[in-house]
């Protein structure tokens, strides 16, 4: 088993909308980047839904890319152990601090789980968190162990991404 450590999360004072994942990846934790496995539809599919004609090239071009439309990301999960980068085989979990960081960010209106995994985990460490005036979608994972999801299905899906980001942007 190996011990995965979650990072930091990306968010800024006017962020309104957080989009969680589980854990990182073998490889995104190798990179120390989110979503860093090739594979993965994270990027293009925010890229897509925030206007942008193609994904940014850089780490820190596709963070700022969120940051400047109001979306902050993190984790549920601060520590795990686990073999591999499949969410189901996460064992030994420990939540990150989801109601301080709640705390730190009033402004969040919308909650956006990126998979099954990240959905039940933040139902299981949400339960005594205030979450009046944010509501929360469970969206289908964009990693590339959810292959039956091609693109624009996840895009249809993920709709609201740009939705609260147009909102936001119209509404400062």
């Amino acid at each position: 088993m190996s011990e995965c450590q979650s990072f930091a999360p990306v968010a800024a004072k006017d962020s309104r909308l957080l989009i969680l994942g589980s854990m990182p990846g073998v490889r995104s934790l190798q990179l120390g980047q989110y979503y860093g496995h090739p594979h993965n539809r994270f990027w293009p599919l925010m890229a897509q839904l925030l206007g942008y004609q193609a994904v940014p090239a850089g780490y820190q071009q596709k963070l700022q890319m969120l940051l400047a439309n109001r979306i902050a990301l993190w984790d549920v999960l601060g520590y795990c152990q686990r073999e591999g980068s499949l969410d189901a085989a996460i064992t030994g979990e420990q939540p990150n601090d989801l109601a301080g960081f709640l705390r730190q960010h009033p402004q969040l209106t919308v909650i956006c789980c990126n998979g099954g995994k990240a959905a039940a985990a933040f139902k299981k460490y949400s339960k005594t968190i205030d979450l009046s005036g944010i509501t929360v979608y469970n969206l289908p994972s964009t990693s590339p162990a959810n292959a039956r999801w091609r693109l624009p299905q996840l895009a249809a899906a993920w709709q609201i991404v740009q939705t609260t980001a147009d909102q936001a942007n119209k509404n400062p």
